[in-house]
């Protein structure tokens, strides 16, 4: 089947960075976009960034805004989280998510059909 597996996080402290990576395993797809979800205790799943391949163009929410960048590849079905100026309250498990296009409104969880196991990111002040 489809696996994706998420690597990167950690402890920093405020102000610091982390680059999270996201890579497909198992049988071979075609995303429509992928992106980042993001969760925190007692808090539901959260909107960060994601790309359609169609259009190249990055969408963040507005907490990141200027902060994360995300990257990745169509073709290998990878992408990228380069998260700067980090915050306490960035501090979550952090997943990533690919769609297939069953679905359009991205910055929703419902929309995707893959999903990573999530990657710890704790951020100290």
């Amino acid at each position: 089947q489809v696996q994706l597996v998420e690597s990167g996080g950690g402890l920093v402290q405020a102000g610091g960075s982390l680059r999270l990576s996201c890579a497909a395993s198992g049988r071979t797809f075609s995303s429509v976009a992928m992106g980042w979800f993001r969760q925190a205790p007692g808090k539901e799943r959260e909107f960060v960034a994601v790309v359609s391949w169609s259009s190249g163009s990055p969408v963040y929410a507005d907490s990141v805004k200027g902060r994360f960048t995300i990257s990745g590849s169509n073709a290998k079905n990878t992408v990228y989280l380069q998260m700067n100026s980090l915050k306490p309250e960035d501090t979550a498990v952090y997943y990533c998510a690919a769609s297939l296009g069953r679905l359009r409104v991205l910055v929703l969880p419902a929309t995707y059909d893959y999903w990573g196991q999530g990657t710890q990111v704790t951020v100290s002040s």
